[in-house]
């Protein structure tokens, strides 16, 4: 059975109208990451719980640490994990350590790596900038995740630094972050994913010990969850968000730290909202980035208008990235809401599928909400100052679903019509066309007044893309 989907921006498409039966099914083959069995995970909020679990698996590590993170700062934070992965290197254990270029910059001297380094802990930067590739600067190692000796692994959204700790000396108070502690097969998966990025910044990741076969391995628990192993261009969180969104028939809860949901993520909400789906999404008020938050503050008033409850986190900082669907299924990991984390980044997610798991996902954000602010529509918008009433709308044939496949199909598309369409504007969307306009109008004056100033980021920006390319035919052409 077939529907045919029409876009005014594209051809029409015949798609398969999806069975809600087989969601197991679509959720593995738009993750790559099947269903294992046979785990324990433990939720581990802030960095409360998720430091001290950390540094009790390295102090416990006999055989080989297997540590990467975005950020690890060159602060108290910072030094006390630096010096328990030195203990454990001068006793013999194999430590190894990716950290990204960019999220280490201007935050993480070069005397922390080399210290390090002269203590036997393998390190690996990923992805310093590259003249042979000027572009692949946008692309980022952004997980968070330790695996200890093969047994245990960490998957959080959490960074190392004194900024999730909080600043007791000016009475700020730590970030919000969430995380997960992995025993069982599972856990191989996030060592396999490790040993891929390893080996792109060099020689493979050798075995320390008998490689396992998960299917074989001694079981942990009765928690089923996928490990989703995210690369650039998989969109992996994305794809398995717009299959969860659909599949959802009560409720759908999701927090972020720094949310821009393309127009196809953002219908799919909406279309959520419209079946009578109970859509929450809760967002930092105050953030490292205050440009973001004014483009995800962009994006409230058609959630809002759709029915969709927004919150912001009245604390210093919502860094959690999460989702729990039904209260079934769960998600928890290093993926942000936006193009850059979705399309060109690393990252490392759980989808962990047991109720009792969910019911501690939904406790923990009925807890944040009680630290929130709700963000409803005002009386001036000629809306009402509450939240609006979602209008359970009948369910006929997959009608969302078809609509989802069809937005997921199309998300290039959609992210072009986000650039032409018409809406209300606030105050969230007037500052950021006047930043827009600003930089339009600052490049105009400078072509009229200054036309050879005007000309040399140009000029840099040819010379960046000629140069690597010039030198990649010479290499090619020695080849031959």
């Amino acid at each position: 059975m077939t529907t045919k989907v029409a876009n005014p921006h594209t051809l029409n498409i015949d798609l398969p109208v999806i069975d809600r039966d087989n969601v197991n099914e679509s959720i593995e083959r738009v993750t790559g990451a099947e269903l294992i069995t046979g785990n324990d995970v433990e939720l581990l909020i802030d960095a409360a719980e998720n430091y001290p679990a950390w540094l009790a698996a390295i102090e416990s590590a006999e055989n080989r640490i297997l540590f990467e993170s975005y950020i690890i700062h060159d602060d108290e934070q910072g030094r006390i994990f630096a010096d328990a992965l030195i203990k454990k290197a001068k006793q013999g254990v194999d430590v190894k350590l990716i950290y990204d270029w960019l999220g280490g910059f201007g935050k993480t001297s070069r005397r922390f790596w080399r210290k390090l380094r002269e203590n036997g802990i393998e390190v690996r930067c990923y992805n310093p900038p590259s003249l042979m590739d000027p572009l692949a600067i946008f692309s980022r190692d952004h997980r968070k995740t330790m695996v200890v000796d093969g047994q245990t692994a960490f998957v959080s959204g959490l960074c190392v630094g004194q900024d999730w700790v909080g600043h007791p000396d000016q009475d700020v108070p730590g970030w919000r972050d969430t995380g997960v502690q992995l025993t069982g097969p599972a856990v191989s998966l996030v060592e396999e994913a490790f040993a891929n990025v390893w080996e792109t910044l060099g020689p493979k990741l050798e075995p320390r010990q008998p490689a396992r076969d998960r299917r074989s391995a001694d079981t942990a628990g009765k928690i089923a969850l996928r490990v989703v192993a995210s690369v650039p261009g998989a969109a992996n969180v994305y794809r398995a968000d717009q299959v969860l969104a659909v599949a959802s028939r009560e409720s759908m809860w999701i927090s972020d730290a720094y949310f821009i949901g393309i127009p196809s993520y953002l219908q799919n909400l909406k279309d959520a909202a419209a079946d009578g789906v109970d859509v929450r999404i809760l967002v930092p008020q105050s953030t490292d980035i205050g440009l973001i938050r004014d483009t995800t503050r962009s994006t409230y008033r058609p959630l809002l208008e759709a029915g969709i409850r927004v919150f912001e986190w009245n604390g210093p900082m919502m860094h959690a990235k999460t989702a729990v669907f039904d209260g079934r299924v769960s998600r928890v990991g290093s993926t942000n809401l936006n193009i850059a984390s979705w399309f060109g980044n690393y990252e490392m997610d759980v989808l962990v599928e047991d109720e009792g798991f969910g019911r501690q996902m939904q406790e923990m954000f009925l807890r944040d909400m009680e630290n929130s602010t709700e963000i409803v529509l005002s009386l001036t918008a000629g809306s009402a100052s509450k939240t609006p009433k979602r209008k359970k709308r009948a369910r006929k044939g997959g009608g969302s679903m078809r609509k989802a496949t069809a937005n997921a199909l199309n998300a290039a598309t959609s992210i072009g019509t986000a650039l032409t369409r018409q809406a209300p504007l606030g105050a969230a969307e007037a500052r950021l066309l006047f930043l827009g306009g600003g930089l339009l109008l600052g490049f105009a004056l400078l072509l009229i007044f200054f036309p050879r100033g005007a000309s040399i980021p140009i000029v840099v920006l040819l010379l960046l893309l000629a140069i690597p390319t010039l030198i990649k035919a010479v290499q090619s052409y020695r080849k031959y």
